[in-house]
């Protein structure tokens, strides 16, 4: 697939590829080169999903992701909180 840069320097991604990758308009992605190349890989969310839930042992809120996610960061907490009552 050919494309063209803009004089601003945009370039259209063909609506098969976009199609193809799932991505949508507003849709965030990463540019970086590698080995001369240009290579644009969309910033996806992680599949995991962190909420607040109440601890069926000690009935408080408690932060969960699930058995396979990774460690949550401070910024994440933080975030969750935000929303937290």
């Amino acid at each position: 697939m050919e494309t063209t840069v803009s004089e601003n320097g945009k370039v259209v991604l063909p609506a098969s590829l976009r199609k193809k990758l799932g991505i949508k308009d507003g849709d965030k992605l990463t540019a970086n080169s590698l080995n001369g190349n240009i290579v644009l890989s969309p910033k996806r969310k992680p599949k995991f999903e962190t909420r607040i839930i109440t601890s069926p042992i000690t009935g408080l809120p408690v932060l969960t992701s699930g058995p396979n996610a990774p460690t949550l960061t401070s910024e994440m907490v933080a975030e969750l909180l935000s929303d937290f009552p």
